[in-house]
């Protein structure tokens, strides 16, 4: 298990997070850069709870490895905020916390009255944060979407693919529609909380994933509103109007290596011409050895896109002769960025990846084993992360939170679970 002896910079601020598993991902990036998260779970537990795989493939609350993944660092509260006792708890909740992440249904909130306008009665400097499919008004806001239809309907799906156009275009695995939402809404959560911290004022961020989704489909959303150019999809490399090069190369091993047009500066391309005549494939670039015209490449002019076709079938030779890993680490040596396309499992054992800490140990006493977590999408190196703790057991905090905190008695814990059991 990952643990840092110094202080995060969000070790002070407590968040209250509630709603089904769109917002879970917002919620997890908190956590594990130090903020205390308190996930409000109905007395059934989170929905999420329920996703398969399963560990040793036997359903259970406590279970889900998906749930697992997700909530790494949190606390779990059941509390049924749609009743009177459930909502008033939350309202004292609210009062001590810096940060309220909903991603209950638009509006659901506010019609129960935990709204943002309702809450800053009781805590008037809170940043409130709303993850929904289509924002909280609007034609669409009442749309159902999953990560899949978010994608496609967003545009990202448009711009990924293959050269082969004839194939369907492809869905980027591992929710990525749900994480960008994710990642603008913690962007903007601590633009919030800095702010808050010179002004002393909360804010509210309604964070839209339709839209999160559309201005992350880098420049093809602007092409055709602006020059109504539409992009094509391109195996292993940027989509574009004008198609490019094949960047993705097959090595010695049978992995694929993405190296991109692999010289961006003339320090890189002398760096290349330098590797290729020491393996004896110079002779696949002709006479085009000038440093490339990048401007000219983007302008479609036939002399520079031929110095690109070149290079390509210099690339391809390289990676012929060579093995996925040493292609990949010498290509880091000298500054370029190239990157193995990995099956998930494999990205686990590569050296690269073990030497910047990705795979983490992470205990679960209650199983009384351990297990190999994805680790920081991220490094800050003045803002350590961690995950210390692994995702909590359904109401596993009730009596610390509820209890030693706010003065609960144990009957009224279990009034509010609506079971009866503490």
């Amino acid at each position: 298990m990952t643990i840092s002896n110094e202080p995060s910079v969000l070790d002070d601020i407590r968040v209250l997070e509630v709603g089904p598993g769109l917002g879970a991902w917002c919620g997890k990036l908190l956590a594990d850069m130090g903020a205390s998260v308190i996930k409000i779970e109905p007395p059934s537990g989170d929905a999420t709870r329920g996703y398969e795989p399963f560990y040793r493939d036997e359903p259970g609350v406590d279970r889900s490895l998906y749930f697992w993944h997700y909530n790494t660092n949190k606390s779990s509260v059941t509390l049924d905020i749609e009743t009177n006792a459930g909502r008033a708890v939350f309202r004292r909740l609210a009062a001590d916390a810096d940060v309220i992440i909903d991603s209950t249904p638009p509006g659901h909130m506010r019609q129960i009255g935990l709204g943002y306008d309702e809450i800053t009665d009781v805590a008037p400097s809170i940043v409130m944060a709303s993850i929904s499919p289509f924002g909280q008004e609007g034609p669409y806001v009442d749309w159902a979407s999953t990560d899949l239809t978010a994608l496609a309907f967003g545009g990202p799906v448009w711009n990924c693919g293959y050269d082969d156009h004839t194939l369907p275009p492809v869905r980027g695995g591992g929710n990525q529609g749900y994480h960008v939402v994710c990642h603008y809404a913690v962007n903007a959560i601590m633009i919030a909380l800095i702010h808050r911290q010179f002004t002393g004022v909360g804010q509210y961020i309604d964070a839209n994933m339709h839209a999160a989704l559309n201005v992350t489909t880098e420049g093809a959303s602007y092409n055709w509103l602006v020059a109504r150019d539409t992009v094509q999809r391109q195996t292993g490399r940027h989509a574009a109007v004008v198609p490019t090069s094949p960047t993705q190369v097959l090595c010695q091993d049978g992995r694929y290596v993405n190296v991109g047009f692999p010289a961006r500066t003339e320090e890189q391309w002398l760096h290349l011409l330098a590797w290729l005549d020491e393996e004896d494939l110079l002779g696949n670039l002709g006479d085009y050895l000038d440093t490339p015209n990048w401007t000219a490449m983007r302008l479609g002019d036939p002399d520079a896109l031929e110095q690109q076709r070149r290079v390509s079938l210099a690339m391809a030779a390289l990676a012929g002769k060579t093995d996925s890993y040493d292609l990949f680490s010498k290509a880091q040596e000298l500054g370029f960025q190239w990157g193995i396309v990995y099956a998930p499992e494999d990205v686990f054992t590569d050296p690269h990846f073990q030497a910047r800490g990705f795979p983490v140990e992470v205990e679960h006493p209650e199983l009384g084993e351990s297990f190999v977590y994805p680790g920081a999408p991220y490094k800050l190196p003045a803002s350590p992360w961690a995950i210390t703790r692994r995702a909590p057991l359904l109401g596993e905090d009730n009596q610390r939170v509820l209890g030693n905190e706010l003065g609960l008695g144990a009957d009224e814990i279990a009034t509010l679970r609506g079971d009866g059991v503490v």
